[in-house]
């Protein structure tokens, strides 16, 4: 920080201009050094200060906040650009993927590396919320609004969140009267609560997040193309467990030391069967179907290792490997000098991700029903594989 002399007389064009540029205050001559060392001495406390608050804002965050594990390429990208988009204080983000694959994790996140971090991250499901509350629930409402509205009225969601971040998982069920009154806030930060005629302003970060299409909703009307723009200024795509394979063990071993302390229990590790299984697994539910398996593992094993029947994978991987010859023999066998399994792996996806979009006759919303997957985790897949 800077301390600036002015000479003569107070240059308000000057003072303006120095504390925009990061001065600290100024001081007028003729100098008198008691004004100078007291100015000197608050300028010191301040960076001392704010020196102190990122310390307790790193250590807070080490302390309470959950983090990311993988070591993937695809989880380490985006949690680089979180990072990055974690520096404004009200920029709205979409989040957008499968369900179960971290999508609260990250909002958390931006909220805790941004500048309001020390204001609330108030959380709403709008699937959770029947559609004609969701308004009154979002924007609060006056008192007689409506039949069973609270005597007192109530402040909203929005209202709760002031000055922090407003997470809105799945809004794409969204009511189109929501919609509306959601952009007008999104566009200049005023709201109406429900029955109210004063107009509120306040300011708060929203972070949305969708398994949807909503390119498709709106293709059908369901979901506003100005709101859907405005939700997004920026997009992150939050990348599948079959996407990120890398950190299916190293999460699977987070989980299990979890569940260990949770349930007083001591396990060695996972069992190679085991290991093999989970590599093996198709993860519609992504990581929360992992966590879920490893909590009913931790729970019903006995050790020393956790094995596929703790699991519940193994009878569908016995039952697999133990089939007739003429179920298995779709399977070509493996020869003496091995096979290169990322490029079966390739192969295999880019066929059914070709074939859907043959079979859908180019719709790519279509092509991914039929893979039962997420239409922008259709799109990423196939641009990749046309790409290599």
């Amino acid at each position: 920080m800077l301390v600036i002399m002015i000479t003569a007389y107070e240059d308000a064009h000057t003072v303006i201009a120095a504390m925009k540029l990061g001065a600290y205050d100024y001081v007028i001559k003729p100098i008198h050094m008691d004004r100078l060392e007291v100015t000197i001495q608050n300028a010191l406390d301040t960076i001392r200060l704010r020196k102190e608050v990122q310390k307790l804002q790193a250590q807070y965050l080490l302390e309470h906040h959950p983090f990311f594990v993988g070591k993937s390429r695809a989880i380490l990208d985006v949690m680089e650009f979180v990072e990055s988009v974690s520096k404004s204080p009200d920029t709205p983000v979409l989040l957008i993927g499968e369900t179960g694959t971290g999508k609260e994790l990250i909002a958390s996140s931006i909220h805790y590396h941004s500048p309001n971090f020390k204001g609330p991250l108030t959380t709403v499901n709008c699937a959770a919320i029947p559609k004609e509350l969701i308004e009154s629930e979002l924007f609060g409402y006056e008192k007689g609004a409506f039949s069973g509205a609270r005597a007192s009225g109530k402040k909203g969601l929005i209202e709760q969140a002031a000055n922090g971040t407003l997470f809105l998982d799945e809004v794409g069920d969204l009511s189109l009267e929501a919609q509306a009154k959601l952009l007008r806030f999104l566009e200049d930060g005023e709201f109406y609560r429900v029955g109210g005629v004063e107009r509120l302003k306040l300011q708060t970060r929203i972070i949305s997040a969708t398994n949807k299409d909503v390119e498709d909703m709106i293709e059908q009307k369901l979901f506003r193309m100005d709101l859907y723009f405005r939700l997004g200024v920026i997009k992150i795509e939050i990348p599948s467990l079959n996407e990120r394979r890398d950190d299916i063990l190293p999460l699977a071993k987070h989980f299990l030391h979890s569940f260990m302390d949770k349930f007083g229990k001591n396990f060695r590790g996972l069992s190679d069967e085991a290991v093999q299984a989970l590599l093996e697994h198709r993860w519609t539910g992504n990581v929360r179907e992992l966590k879920n398996m490893i909590e009913r593992g931790a729970l019903i094993g006995t050790g020393p290792l956790l094995t596929p029947a703790n699991l519940g994978i193994g009878d569908r991987n016995t039952r697999h490997a133990g089939a007739p010859d003429g179920t298995r023999s779709m399977f070509p066998p493996i020869p003496e000098g091995g096979v290169d399994l990322a490029s079966i792996e390739k192969r295999l996806e880019k066929h059914y991700i070709e074939e859907a979009y043959r079979m859908a006759e180019g719709n790519e919303s279509k092509a991914a029903k039929l893979l039962n997957i997420n239409h922008h985790t259709y799109r990423y897949r196939r641009k990749k594989l046309l790409e290599d």
